[in-house]
């Protein structure tokens, strides 16, 4: 008695055209194949593998078990078979399952981890946290065996670990600003005790002889002032800023007599003054504010963090 008939789908290893193929058993399947597919004959013999996994088919009796409309693929002699050569039509589909699947599978085992021991939370990333608070209330659950209610405190509870650990970064960068603002303020007090250690002669008026008008130019500069800004080539650097605020008052004119050079060079040396001295008063501004933000800042209590899911 004749062994019934079993449909079968062929194709070649890089071909996207299945050929239907009715064969009684494993040997006639084979032969057909190579006639249908046009595999040379020096290329023979063929070896018949699943095209869903690549599984070799050569047991008559795996064969008669198989079912019908099986998809195989006919490796020609040399040939291998590999993952490329799966079904385009269905490829596609397999990834995004895939996917999918890796995402489910993802969240289950963070929840698995909470529920062998919530303490591991603080080991969690914040990746990991925010994954778990974007699972649906219902189906987290389900996984833990809990109440939607005991879920929803649990959500909160990460939402709250996840903006604490937004405030701290924060304020560590609020640290960075102040220790930067604090280097500032170190070397503007450097240069002010270096100046101090000099020893000042008084303030007196000094006579730098006649104007252009022929009247004598005075100037209330002290003779060391007067050195510093003529023998230094960044003048402004060296004073304090008590000093930089006498040269801006000081007449340009009187200025110019008394350091020997002309208007425009004093008028440029009076800028510089003035760049200088509005820079270090910018930075102690920038130090108090600062200090006060960070006075100001408060701890909040675990419960009073704010419960709402930070936007993606």
């Amino acid at each position: 008695m004749a062994a019934p008939l079993k449909r079968c789908l062929v194709r070649r290893r890089d071909g996207r055209e299945q050929h239907g193929v009715a064969a009684s058993c494993l040997r006639e399947l084979r032969d057909k194949a190579s006639g249908i597919l046009a595999i040379d004959k020096a290329r023979e013999p063929i070896t018949l593998v699943l095209a869903e996994d690549g599984t070799i088919v050569d047991d008559e009796d795996y064969f008669l078990c198989l079912p019908s409309n099986t998809k195989f693929v006919a490796l020609a002699k040399n040939e291998k078979w590999s993952s490329k050569s799966l079904d385009s039509s269905t490829a596609w589909l397999s990834e995004s399952v895939d996917e999918v699947d890796s995402a489910a599978e993802k969240w289950k085992q963070l929840a698995r981890q909470l529920k062998d021991d919530l303490s591991n939370i603080i080991l969690m990333s914040e990746e990991d946290l925010q994954v778990l608070i974007d699972v649906p209330r219902s189906d987290l659950a389900e996984e833990l065996a809990q109440s939607q209610t005991k879920i929803q405190v649990l959500q909160d509870t990460l939402q709250q670990v996840l903006d604490r650990r937004e405030e701290e970064r924060q304020s560590r960068q609020l640290l960075g600003l102040y220790l930067e603002a604090l280097k500032n303020e170190d070397s503007i007090l450097s240069k002010v005790a270096e100046s101090e250690t000099v020893p000042r002669k008084e303030m007196d008026v000094v006579d730098t002889g006649t104007s252009s008008t022929g009247t004598p130019a005075k100037t209330a500069l002290s003779d060391q002032i007067l050195a510093a800004l003529k023998e230094k080539p960044a003048p402004e650097l060296c004073l304090d800023s008590q000093d930089l605020e006498l040269v801006l008052k000081e007449d340009t004119q009187a200025l110019a007599s008394a350091l020997r050079w002309d208007k425009q060079k004093a008028e440029t040396l009076q800028q510089a003054c003035d760049q200088e001295l509005s820079k270090r008063l910018q930075q102690v501004q920038t130090l108090h504010s600062l200090r006060s933000t960070s006075k100001g800042k408060k701890t909040l209590p675990w419960g009073d963090w704010p419960s709402s899911k930070r936007k993606k």
